[in-house]
């Protein structure tokens, strides 16, 4: 192609655009996740000190790390719909500055009930927050670029684990005592003030849609806004009944439920399982745990390259389900020798962690406007209640037999269903270069029966 040719010069001007998309958004959407998503899990952490002082059983954790999900499924549609009435940046922003103050306020628990309470307005309040980002990114990239950039956000999921690891083992070791503070009371303080802070700053820093962006020149808004308002056109599904009713939106839930079942196993009991295989101090946890994590991260930047440059999505992520139950097969194998099992926990949680990032792809690409509000919200919920089950029946699991093993192959199933259920989403639906082929013979037709006319 000639450098100083029209398309060429096209070609330069979008790279140039989304380029600065990236650079401007992501980066800020990360540290906001990261935080945000710390907030959820830093309870794993917690628990290693908690229980103890406290005197809570493993049932008990159990519960309260699942009954954060039942706030979050009864309050998660509404708070997405209300998004479409408020706009994406005041919601994002409220959804984080509550959050991170209910997660501070966390270090008050003394009894099972508070425990409860806390933990099912701390659901409360995050309800909405990742389809949220997921349907703001929609106003920003087209499908032919989401899966890269949803990995990049969803990055935030593993990357907490490389920084809260060891941030949460540091705080609990040389924090506990100070003001008459336990380690556990300090972890909930000083990681749940940063997200109310950075929910005050996103209201500043973000803009609702891409006329307000005074940080694209005037051409590059027109291009994005021209290049997102023929992508909608395309879309299969638009109202608000569509993504909250309709069979493919149900189907996608239900994928998703399966593989959240996997990464809720991982997020709640990753530091539970490496205590198991023989390591007892909890900065040595938090480290060992960073791995796993850091290793996740590079392999969901990768795959979701792969799945945008192939325009495939449907082997993108049902591969990773696949190999991630695998590993966490082998972790329960060989529980007891710490460096198998970390291979094998960390080889699963690579699977587990792109399996999230990878199906986020398939929603916006079947689902328009008030549909995608919607869906993305309905998928999440369903997502979600998996969020309770999975921690709590571990949970009894561990009290009634003392090992965790069970619960983690049950995981490991569910990772194997939701693999295989992948394969009834018709490609031609999510596959990007399936529908823009579908999409070109489409216009060629039409373009022929003109000219015949």
């Amino acid at each position: 192609m000639n450098p100083a040719s029209p398309a060429a010069f096209r070609k330069r001007d979008e790279a140039s655009t989304f380029s600065k998309i990236t650079w401007r958004l992501l980066p800020f959407l990360f540290l906001c996740y990261l935080c945000a998503y710390l907030d959820r899990i830093n309870v794993a952490f917690a628990k290693l000190q908690m229980l103890k002082d406290l005197n809570f059983s493993d049932a008990v954790y159990g519960a309260g790390a699942g009954v954060f999900f039942v706030g979050y499924l009864l309050f998660e549609v509404p708070s997405n719909l209300l998004l479409l009435k408020v706009g994406a940046r005041r919601w994002i922003a409220r959804i984080m500055i509550t959050w991170g103050i209910i997660s501070a306020g966390m270090m008050f628990v003394t009894t099972p009930t508070s425990f409860y309470i806390m933990r099912f307005l701390l659901g409360v309040a995050e309800a909405g927050f990742i389809p949220a980002i997921l349907f703001y990114l929609t106003y920003w990239f087209p499908s032919s670029r989401r899966s890269k950039v949803t990995a990049l956000f969803m990055t935030g999921i593993p990357m907490s684990g490389v920084v809260g690891g060891p941030l949460s083992g540091w705080i609990m070791n040389h924090m506990g005592g100070a003001h008459g503070l336990a380690g556990w009371q300090w972890l909930f303080v000083l990681e749940g003030i940063p997200t109310a802070i950075l929910g005050l700053i996103a209201l500043i820093y973000l803009d609702d849609k891409v006329s307000d962006a005074k940080w694209l020149s005037a051409s590059q808004r027109t291009f994005l806004e021209g290049a997102l308002v023929e992508e909608r056109s395309a879309h299969v599904l638009h109202s608000v009944k569509d993504g909250l009713l309709h069979p493919k939106v149900l189907l996608l839930s239900l994928i998703y439920f399966f593989f959240t079942m996997g990464l809720y196993g991982v997020s709640f009991w990753l530091p539970t399982l490496i205590k198991a295989s023989g390591v007892a101090d909890p900065l040595d946890i938090g480290l060992l745990s960073a791995i796993p994590y850091a290793a996740a991260a590079v392999t969901m930047v990768l795959v979701s390259h792969s799945s945008d440059a192939r325009g495939e999505r449907r082997w993108h992520l049902a591969l990773p389900g696949i190999i991630g139950a695998v590993g966490l097969y082998f972790s329960v194998s060989y529980a007891h020798s710490t460096p198998v099992a970390m291979v094998a926990l960390t080889i699963g949680t690579m699977g587990v962690m792109t399996t999230i990032s990878q199906f986020w792809v398939l929603p916006p690409a079947i689902l328009g406007g008030a549909a995608a509000a919607a869906g993305l919200a309905v998928a999440n919920s369903v997502g979600s209640i998996s969020g309770v089950v999975s921690p709590y029946v571990i949970g009894l699991i561990q009290t009634a037999t003392g090992s965790t093993g069970n619960g983690v192959l049950g995981l490991a199933v569910s990772l194997i269903i939701g693999s295989a259920l992948v394969f009834t989403v018709p490609a031609k639906l999510v596959n990007s270069r399936k529908r823009e082929a579908s999409k070109s013979r489409e216009q060629v037709l039409e373009g022929g029966a003109q000219t015949r006319a």
